[in-house]
Protein backbone atom coordinates (compact mmCIF):
# COMPACT_ATOMS: atom_id res chain seq x y z
CA UNK A 1 0.00 0.00 0.00
CA UNK A 2 1.42 3.43 -0.80
CA UNK A 3 -0.68 7.08 -0.80
CA UNK A 4 -1.94 8.32 -3.41
CA UNK A 5 -0.60 11.92 -4.82
CA UNK A 6 -1.07 14.14 -7.80
CA UNK A 7 -2.79 12.80 -11.44
CA UNK A 8 -3.43 9.14 -9.24
CA UNK A 9 -5.15 11.24 -6.28
CA UNK A 10 -7.15 12.94 -8.34
CA UNK A 11 -8.17 10.11 -10.36
CA UNK A 12 -8.91 8.05 -7.68
CA UNK A 13 -10.96 11.07 -5.96
CA UNK A 14 -12.79 11.69 -9.10
CA UNK A 15 -13.88 7.67 -9.80
CA UNK A 16 -14.71 7.52 -6.44
CA UNK A 17 -17.35 10.25 -6.69
CA UNK A 18 -18.92 9.26 -9.82
CA UNK A 19 -20.21 5.78 -7.87
CA UNK A 20 -20.70 7.49 -5.16
CA UNK A 21 -22.89 10.67 -5.67
CA UNK A 22 -24.68 11.23 -2.53
CA UNK A 23 -28.81 11.63 -2.81
CA UNK A 24 -29.18 14.02 -0.14
CA UNK A 25 -29.75 18.15 -0.53
CA UNK A 26 -28.01 19.28 3.24
CA UNK A 27 -27.85 22.73 4.33
CA UNK A 28 -26.41 23.69 7.62
CA UNK A 29 -27.39 26.71 9.78
CA UNK A 30 -24.52 28.52 11.92
CA UNK A 31 -26.47 30.42 14.79
CA UNK A 32 -24.04 32.68 16.81
CA UNK A 33 -21.06 30.35 16.35
CA UNK A 34 -18.26 32.74 17.32
CA UNK A 35 -14.94 31.98 16.71
CA UNK A 36 -13.60 32.41 12.92
CA UNK A 37 -11.90 29.28 13.52
CA UNK A 38 -14.87 27.26 13.79
CA UNK A 39 -16.62 28.70 11.07
CA UNK A 40 -13.54 28.01 8.62
CA UNK A 41 -13.27 24.22 9.86
CA UNK A 42 -16.89 24.25 9.11
CA UNK A 43 -16.22 25.90 5.55
CA UNK A 44 -13.92 22.88 4.94
CA UNK A 45 -15.90 20.27 6.04
CA UNK A 46 -19.07 21.44 4.57
CA UNK A 47 -16.84 21.48 1.29
CA UNK A 48 -15.91 18.04 1.48
CA UNK A 49 -19.59 16.59 2.64
CA UNK A 50 -21.14 18.36 -0.42
CA UNK A 51 -23.22 20.95 1.56
CA UNK A 52 -25.42 23.19 -0.51
CA UNK A 53 -25.33 25.74 1.51
CA UNK A 54 -24.00 27.40 4.76
CA UNK A 55 -26.76 29.80 6.20
CA UNK A 56 -24.56 32.25 8.76
CA UNK A 57 -26.35 33.68 11.59
CA UNK A 58 -26.40 35.67 14.29
CA UNK A 59 -22.54 36.90 15.47
CA UNK A 60 -21.37 34.77 13.06
CA UNK A 61 -18.54 36.00 11.57
CA UNK A 62 -18.44 36.03 7.75
CA UNK A 63 -15.89 35.53 5.05
CA UNK A 64 -13.64 37.28 3.88
CA UNK A 65 -12.07 37.15 7.27
CA UNK A 66 -8.35 35.96 7.40
CA UNK A 67 -9.12 33.14 9.70
CA UNK A 68 -11.97 31.71 8.40
CA UNK A 69 -9.67 31.72 4.91
CA UNK A 70 -6.92 30.26 6.35
CA UNK A 71 -8.98 27.54 8.53
CA UNK A 72 -10.99 27.21 6.13
CA UNK A 73 -8.67 26.72 2.82
CA UNK A 74 -10.38 29.66 1.11
CA UNK A 75 -13.41 26.91 0.89
CA UNK A 76 -15.79 30.16 1.45
CA UNK A 77 -15.33 30.89 -2.44
CA UNK A 78 -16.59 27.65 -3.10
CA UNK A 79 -19.14 26.57 -0.60
CA UNK A 80 -23.07 29.01 -1.27
CA UNK A 81 -22.89 30.93 1.68
CA UNK A 82 -25.44 33.41 2.76
CA UNK A 83 -25.79 35.60 5.93
CA UNK A 84 -29.11 36.36 7.59
CA UNK A 85 -29.34 38.15 10.75
CA UNK A 86 -31.97 36.28 12.74
CA UNK A 87 -31.58 32.06 12.37
CA UNK A 88 -35.45 32.16 12.79
CA UNK A 89 -36.42 34.11 9.43
CA UNK A 90 -33.97 31.58 7.98
CA UNK A 91 -35.00 28.13 9.27
CA UNK A 92 -38.70 29.86 8.27
CA UNK A 93 -37.49 30.21 5.02
CA UNK A 94 -35.81 26.97 4.52
CA UNK A 95 -39.10 24.83 5.50
CA UNK A 96 -40.74 26.67 3.01
CA UNK A 97 -38.20 25.27 0.68
CA UNK A 98 -38.96 21.67 2.20
CA UNK A 99 -36.05 21.32 4.59
CA UNK A 100 -36.30 19.64 7.73
CA UNK A 101 -34.53 21.98 10.38
CA UNK A 102 -32.71 19.44 13.17
CA UNK A 103 -30.69 20.72 16.06
CA UNK A 104 -27.41 19.25 16.70
CA UNK A 105 -27.94 19.83 20.51
CA UNK A 106 -28.67 18.21 23.62
CA UNK A 107 -32.31 18.79 24.29
CA UNK A 108 -35.21 17.16 26.35
CA UNK A 109 -36.47 15.06 22.93
CA UNK A 110 -32.81 15.09 21.30
CA UNK A 111 -32.33 11.35 19.93
CA UNK A 112 -28.76 9.81 19.71
CA UNK A 113 -27.69 10.98 15.60
CA UNK A 114 -27.48 7.39 14.21
CA UNK A 115 -30.89 7.09 15.29
CA UNK A 116 -32.86 9.44 13.33
CA UNK A 117 -34.58 9.09 9.88
CA UNK A 118 -33.13 12.06 8.05
CA UNK A 119 -34.84 13.17 5.12
CA UNK A 120 -33.44 13.87 1.92
CA UNK A 121 -33.26 17.57 1.76
CA UNK A 122 -32.12 18.12 5.78
CA UNK A 123 -30.87 21.42 7.29
CA UNK A 124 -28.70 21.07 10.46
CA UNK A 125 -28.25 23.72 13.10
CA UNK A 126 -25.51 23.83 15.47
CA UNK A 127 -25.33 27.14 17.85
CA UNK A 128 -23.03 28.88 19.88
CA UNK A 129 -19.62 27.26 21.15
CA UNK A 130 -20.68 27.86 24.98
CA UNK A 131 -24.41 28.48 25.05
CA UNK A 132 -25.68 25.91 21.98
CA UNK A 133 -28.58 26.49 20.54
CA UNK A 134 -31.20 28.92 21.53
CA UNK A 135 -34.33 28.40 23.16
CA UNK A 136 -36.01 30.39 20.41
CA UNK A 137 -34.26 28.74 17.17
CA UNK A 138 -34.50 25.21 18.74
CA UNK A 139 -38.64 25.79 18.92
CA UNK A 140 -38.43 26.71 15.43
CA UNK A 141 -36.66 23.35 14.51
CA UNK A 142 -38.26 19.82 13.48
CA UNK A 143 -36.27 17.89 15.92
CA UNK A 144 -32.74 17.37 17.80
CA UNK A 145 -29.98 14.54 17.61
CA UNK A 146 -27.32 14.46 19.96
CA UNK A 147 -23.91 12.85 20.04
CA UNK A 148 -23.50 10.53 22.93
CA UNK A 149 -20.38 11.14 24.65
CA UNK A 150 -18.73 8.17 27.00
CA UNK A 151 -15.96 10.38 28.71
CA UNK A 152 -15.38 12.77 30.90
CA UNK A 153 -16.54 15.44 28.63
CA UNK A 154 -20.06 16.80 27.67
CA UNK A 155 -19.54 17.30 23.53
CA UNK A 156 -17.44 18.14 20.96
CA UNK A 157 -16.26 21.23 19.00
CA UNK A 158 -19.08 22.42 17.01
CA UNK A 159 -17.41 21.73 13.98
CA UNK A 160 -16.28 18.49 14.92
CA UNK A 161 -19.98 17.48 16.09
CA UNK A 162 -21.40 19.14 12.66
CA UNK A 163 -18.85 16.76 10.97
CA UNK A 164 -19.96 13.78 12.12
CA UNK A 165 -23.64 14.28 12.17
CA UNK A 166 -23.19 15.39 7.99
CA UNK A 167 -21.08 12.17 7.54
CA UNK A 168 -23.06 9.88 9.08
CA UNK A 169 -25.95 11.11 6.55
CA UNK A 170 -24.56 10.72 4.11
CA UNK A 171 -23.07 7.29 4.67
CA UNK A 172 -25.63 5.73 6.68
Amino acid sequence: MKPLIGTDLKRFLRDFKRQNRPQFDLVALLQSIEYPANVGSVFRAADGAGVTELVLTGITPTPPHPTIDKVGRFKSLRVPWRYEQDPLVAIAELKRKGYQVVAVELADTAVPYYEYDYPAKTCLVVGHEDHGVTKATLAACDAAVFLPMYGKGQSLNVHVALSIVLYHILHR
